[in-house]
């Protein structure tokens, strides 16, 4: 098999693998989205994507430490949502978990793992939006 075959089928096998990742990402987080009652505030799955940052208080996510509690913190995801007419960002706390030290181990890494997917999500549309942009500009040139 000559070399760019090979690149070829590479590429093909990586491109599968993160279309493969990426619905079953989205299954479980549509999952944990249902099991958080977050459609009680967000009826529509694919409003959540309309922020344009998660974060996590009480539970670490840094990747040395992830998933560990902050002691005597509260739990809570917020979203962030830019507001264009204000030109600034407004946080939004999407929903409330209690203290940090009185939650189950597994419910705990349910909530880092719902962030967590919903940033890996968030890659995927981010990068969808910057290849539909420069398409736009290519065009935008050729007219």
């Amino acid at each position: 098999m000559s070399d760019a075959l090979k690149r070829l089928r590479s590429l093909t096998d990586r491109i599968s693998s993160f279309e493969v990742a990426r619905t079953q990402n989205l299954k479980v987080l549509r999952t944990l989205y249902d099991d958080f009652e977050i459609n009680s505030d967000i009826a529509d799955f694919e409003n959540m994507f309309n922020f344009s940052a998660m974060n996590l208080a009480g539970i670490s996510l840094q990747e040395d430490n992830l998933g560990e509690i902050k002691s005597g913190k509260y739990v809570q995801i917020i979203v962030i949502e830019s507001v264009k007419d204000l030109k600034k960002a407004k946080n939004i706390n999407l929903c409330y978990f209690g203290r940090s030290d009185k939650l189950e181990i597994q419910m705990r890494a349910n909530i880092v793992e719902f962030v967590l997917r919903w940033r890996f999500e968030k890659s995927f549309r981010s990068m969808q939006h910057y290849f539909d942009m420069i398409n736009l500009n290519k065009k935008s040139l050729n007219a």
